[in-house]
Parts: C-alpha cells; sequence; structure tokens
C-alpha cells in the first residue's frame, strides 16, 4: 500500500492524514514493536528537509517520501522506543530509548492510572488521615516530575502527585488543596517511592462554583448583541490546507506536540507584479514551560514543559461559534493519534477567520486642498485553544494587510493553587481567597521561526538606538542615532532585549535589496518582559535554557525542532539550545532559525480567582525595508454609513 500525497491541496509538509496514522500504526505491529502494553506517546510527521522541500514545490524534484515519527512506550516493562516510519516505502527504522537524556511524553493513561496507585500506599493514606480526610474524600493532580537526584528515582519513569478535597462534584477542587504532602510514583512498578509530608496546613475552605449561579453575581444587564457579518462571504480562498487572503499565502498544519503550524508565509507584492515572496518557512510555538517560585519541599520541582512533556496539541479543543469565535468562521480539524495508534479527530481544532483592526492609514491635508483619504485596517486570524490541566492557552496568529505578522498568546483558566501562608512568612504566592494562595509563577514560551526573507540566504542584524553626546556635531544635543551589530556566528547568537535603547532583531535578505538599494527585510519586535527568574544554576535553568534569552539565532537544521531538546520529560538538562549552538556555525547569509522567547511573569491578583480574566503575551514580525513603500496603497474604499466612501479628492 502507498499513500498519494498528490491529493489536491495537500504538501509535503502536510500534516499526517487519518489514513497514514492507522498505517504507521499497522507498519509498526508489522515490525513487532506494539504489544498489549505498548502506548503512542507521539505520532506526527517528520517533515522533508527544507531544501527538498522547496525543490518539490519548484517543480525541480520529485516528491519526498512521507515519513512519521512515533514514540512508543511499554507501559509494563518502561521499555521506549523512537520509531521512524516510512509510509511510502514501508519500512521501519528506530532506536531504543534508554532514558538518559529524558522520557517520552506523559501518558492521559498513566494520569489516570495515579488514584488506585496512592490509595493503596500506607504512607499517603496515614498522610491525609492526619489532616482529617479519606482517599475517597480528595483527587490526585499527577504532574510531570522534572530531573532531581532524589533517592530512589535514578533510571524510573517518575510521576509527582498533589492532592485536592473533593466532597461536592460542583465545587472545583482547584479550591481545595491539600497542601504540605506530595507523592513520588513510579509508574512503571505502580508504586509510591516516596511521600514528602513537611506541614498540615488548613485546607481552604471556600467553594469555587464559578460555572454555576449560585457562584456569581446576577447576570450582567445593558450588553446587547455583537453581530459581526460578511454579506459576501470571506475573503480568503482554503484549497485543502493551502490559504490565500488579501495579499498572503499560507498552509497549515496541526501537530499534536506543536498545536497549531503555519508553513510557506509569504506575501504577493503589488508592486512587483504581484511576486509572492517568501518570508517564513515554518512558524510553530515549539515549547512552553511555566516555572513556579514557591521553594518548599513539596513543590520547588513545579516547572511544567506544556509541550514536551504534555504534548498540549492533543488537548486542544473543540472551538463553537459565537463562543470562541465570532464572525464569518472557516473551521478545520486536527487528526491525531490516541495513545493506541489509532487516529482520533479534533473537529473544529482550528479557527480561522477575518477581523477589523481600526485604521489602517490616514491623512487630511492642509496643503493639497480638499485631500482627506482613510483605509481600513482588517487581519487575518488563525488560532486554537488548548487545556493543559488547570490553565487554558489560546494561540493567535495575525496577517495583517500591511505585511506585519503577529503571534498572541491567551492565557486563561484556573490558577494552579497552594495554602496561604502569610505574605510575610512566606513571600511567594498571593491570597487569591480564604486561605488559598496562588504561587508566583512564569509563563515562557518559545517561537521557533524559521525565516526564509527573500530566499533562504538571510542574516540577523541587532539594532538599538544611540544617544549622541552633545559637542561637535551635535551642538544643541538633540541628535541620537541607531546601532547595527551583524550576528555571525552561533556564538553570539543567544541575545537579551533592552528596553532602555528599544532593541530589535532585523532579519534580512544577502542575496536581495529594494529599490532605494537597502536589503529586504523584516524585524522582530520582543515584548520587553523578564526572562526566567530562577537562579542560574538551578535544575529549571538548565532543561529550559531557551528561557534565559529573548532571542536565539541557528542554522536551520531538520532534526532541531525544540528549543529545549527531543525528550524533555526527565531531561536533565543541556539538549536543545545550548547544543545545536554547540558547532558555533556561520549565520550570515545562511538558512537560519530564529527562536524567540516570550511570556508574562505572573504575580497573581484576586481578580484572577476563581477563573483567570485573559492576559496576554505578543510579538511582532514587521516589514523592515521589505517593500519598497507602502503595500497597501492598492486596498480598496470603504463605504461610509451613509453609502459614500470615506474619501474626499480636491479637483485635479
Amino acid at each position: 500500500m502507498t499513500i498519494d500525497i498528490t491529493r489536491t491541496g495537500s504538501m509535503p509538509t502536510s500534516s499526517l492524514t487519518g489514513e497514514e496514522i492507522t498505517r504507521t500504526s499497522s507498519l509498526l505491529h508489522d515490525a513487532g514493536l506494539v504489544t498489549d502494553s505498548t502506548r503512542f506517546a507521539y505520532v506526527g510527521l517528520i517533515e522533508p528537509h527544507k531544501a527538498e522541500v522547496l525543490r518539490t514545490l519548484a517543480g525541480d524534484g520529485p516528491v519526498p517520501h512521507r515519513l512519521a515519527r512515533a514514540l512508543l512506550l511499554d507501559t509494563a516493562t518502561g521499555a521506549a522506543f523512537d520509531a521512524t516510519v516510512d509510509l511510502t516505502a514501508g519500512t521501519v527504522a528506530g532506536t531504543e530509548i534508554d532514558g538518559s537524556r529524558g522520557q517520552v511524553p506523559i501518558l492521559i493513561e498513566e494520569f489516570a492510572s495515579i488514584d488506585p496507585i496512592v490509595q493503596a500506599d500506607e504512607a499517603w493514606i496515614s498522610a491525609l488521615a492526619k489532616r482529617g480526610l479519606t482517599a475517597d474524600e480528595v483527587v490526585t493532580a499527577p504532574l510531570s516530575p522534572g530531573s532531581y537526584d532524589n533517592p530512589g528515582e535514578e533510571g524510573k519513569r517518575i510521576i509527582r502527585v498533589f492532592a485536592f478535597q473533593y466532597a461536592d462534584p460542583t465545587d472545583h477542587p482547584w479550591a481545595h488543596p491539600v497542601d504540605g504532602l506530595c507523592a513520588y510514583v513510579d509508574v512503571i512498578a505502580k508504586e509510591v517511592i516516596e511521600v514528602v509530608d513537611t506541614e498540615v496546613l488548613p485546607v481552604p475552605a471556600e467553594p469555587s462554583q464559578f460555572h454555576l449561579p449560585q457562584g456569581r453575581p446576577a447576570p450582567l444587564e445593558g450588553l446587547k448583541p455583537i453581530e459581526i457579518t460578511q454579506p459576501e462571504g470571506p475573503s480568503f480562498t482554503v484549497d485543502g490546507d493551502q490559504v490565500s487572503w488579501a495579499n498572503w499565502t499560507f498552509s497549515l498544519g496541526f501537530d499534536a506536540r506543536e498545536g497549531l503550524v503555519l508553513h510557506h508565509i509569504g506575501y504577493a507584492d503589488p508592486d512587483h507584479d504581484g511576486e509572492v515572496r517568501p518570508i517564513v518557512y515554518r512558524a510553530s510555538i515549539a515549547e512552553m514551560v511555566v516555572p513556579y517560585a514557591d521553594p518548599a519541599p513539596t513543590r520547588y520541582w513545579q516547572n511544567y514543559f506544556d509541550t514536551g512533556e504534555y504534548v498540549f496539541g492533543r488537548f486542544a479543543n473543540s472551538l463553537t461559534l459565537g463562543c470562541d469565535c465570532l464572525g464569518e468562521i472557516r473551521y478545520f480539524d486536527a487528526t491525531l493519534a490516541d495513545e493506541f495508534g489509532n487516529p482520533q479527530t479534533i473537529t473544529n481544532a482550528i479557527c480561522m477567520h477575518e477581523e477589523d483592526f481600526g485604521t489602517l492609514w490616514k491623512h487630511t491635508d492642509l496643503w493639497v486642498e480638499g485631500v482627506s483619504e482613510v483605509r481600513r485596517q482588517r487581519r487575518l486570524v488563525i488560532s486554537f485553544f488548548t487545556t493543559v490541566g488547570n490553565y487554558d492557552y489560546g494561540f493567535y496568529w495575525y496577517l495583517y494587510l500591511d505585511g506585519r505578522i503577529e503571534c498572541e498568546a491567551k492565557l486563561t483558566g484556573i490558577l494552579f493553587p497552594s495554602a496561604y501562608k502569610g505574605i510575610e512568612t512566606w513571600p511567594y504566592a498571593t491570597e487569591v481567597a480564604p486561605g488559598l494562595g496562588a504561587p508566583f509563577h512564569q509563563h515562557l514560551f518559545s517561537a521557533r521561526l524559521d525565516m526564509s526573507v527573500d530566499g533562504l540566504g538571510n542574516a540577523v542584524d541587532e539594532v538599538e538606538a544611540v544617544p549622541v553626546p552633545m559637542g561637535e556635531g551635535n551642538p544643541w544635543g538633540n541628535a541620537f542615532t541607531f546601532k547595527k551589530t551583524r550576528i555571525a556566528s552561533e556564538a553570539t547568537a543567544a541575545r537579551d532585549a533592552d528596553a532602555s535603547v528599544g532593541r530589535t532583531w532585523h532579519i534580512s535578505s544577502t542575496e536581495r535589496t529594494n529599490r532605494l538599494g537597502q536589503p529586504t527585510a523584516y524585524v522582530l519586535h520582543a515584548e520587553q518582559n523578564p526572562t526566567l527568574l530562577a537562579d542560574p544554576a538551578s535544575v529549571i535553568a538548565s532543561r529550559g535554557a531557551f528561557t534565559t534569552k529573548q532571542v536565539w539565532v541557528t542554522a536551520y537544521s531538520p532534526d532541531e525542532r525544540y528549543p529545549a531538546g527531543d525528550l524533555v520529560n526527565q531531561n536533565p538538562g543541556g539538549d536543545g539550545l545550548p547544543a545545536y549552538m554547540a558547532g558555533d556555525r556561520p549565520l550570515d547569509g545562511e538558512d537560519i532559525v530564529l527562536w524567540h522567547t516570550f511570556g508574562l511573569t505572573h504575580f497573581p491578583r484576586p481578580e484572577d480567582w476563581p477563573v483567570m480574566p485573559v492576559d496576554y503575551a505578543r510579538f511582532t514580525l514587521a516589514p523592515y525595508g521589505f517593500f519598497d513603500r507602502n503595500p497597501t496603497l492598492n486596498v480598496p474604499e470603504s463605504t461610509a454609513a451613509d453609502g459614500g466612501h470615506c474619501h474626499h479628492h480636491g479637483e485635479a
């Protein structure tokens, strides 16, 4: 059996289909790698080398083989395997995973296995009894363990466990943490290897029932309906996973680990006969981590890599018109593998729509009589939401008429709680409800931006403002300029943001210039928020080194997909970006990848409880000399409310 990938709307980078997932599983079974106790921790496309893809799309090369990667775990023995399945040739290869550089991601099945394991442990039952609780009165939160030299953990597959009182099925257990207590579980041996019981703290009692009428105030009155309509339909066209909108073209996909992935982002330049010029070859959120600031003996290890440890794409929500998305919506389903290797479909996983975004450009002229021009900005929104335990994350990619690209993370859901000890005693949490604490933490994301600004020959310059001292050439002291520093190789390619000088990074073509002789470029505007606040000697600083700088630049390699490394769960650290950059490859005029760390530092507020209003983190890629002039001069005039046009011209 072979897979025809020349079907309408498909690309060499298109996500695996349900048929391909089934074939992947079948070939692995035939190869003897799957038993009754084997589970599929991850299945995804192994994308061909970029050069192969571009040759194929240009008609200069054969269609690459379709390859799938499968991470397998035998839940009976702990044996793990990293398999490469050639769907075109029908062959299987791969290697055993020994666990020294990390474990395969955590299984949903493993989460479900925890309750009976801890309920059978005498030390756990005794610790609950000391707090006046029984096992039937609590639920457990199984969590990724990090990587620490704790006795008895070496070589084992570990999950750490908190308890929450759960007396009322209508009451969110997050409101009732059983603090000062944690269990360490070997999920393969199905036994508790340690119970950490440091102090008995009162369980916060106030219920959390915000989803019920009794848990919130009377409904707000006076809000009138907002309806967004496009009587002629949306402006975009879709062919399979390929999208065209205004001057933009791109393809989209969905990966169990990264979620939404955009490929082949290009812009049809109106001043160059509609030439589609490449900007970004591939864009995704390749990793994220939530490091917590609570140093308690039961909590110091709380650092959750939601992409690499939990494979957060599989928890994508099915989005609902009028609730999650508003307007003329085009939904896309996501097809992923379940833990038995069978295809499963998340309906409406991706939402795409247009939004009006205010004024695009406007001018009322004082010299040229009667000239008043205005155009409306709009943007295309491509988004998905995923729920990872207590938190819900939305990732929104925006394409604007003027060539800007933005990525925005939206954070909501429920704070991860603790028992509150008092700010003077324990200055690491906010009291958000009586006796309920919310530990300080960060949300740090890594956007992997495989750049292709007008081709593969790119370079990165760090650009910052420079004040000019008063003196010769600047007698009035008003002058300032900028400094541009080329990042020549990977040895100097880990960079910090600096708001005091407005630091940005220009990704420019080394092969093309605009009509003024300037290199065509895009500029990364980073939010000037803190990077990782944990000590540089901490375990999390090693495991999540990507969080210590805002910008990293590497030479392209198809095997370098994840900033914290390939196997993040229980990884001891040192993998990912530091390892990728150790070879100090040249970057000037090369095929490069930009990795941008962005996010926020969260000192929770009472207003964040019981459910958190959306908070935001974002970055922007904007054209800088990429176009010869404003590329939106051809945007049509809007129609005014009175039926006229939004402009006025004087006599010629």
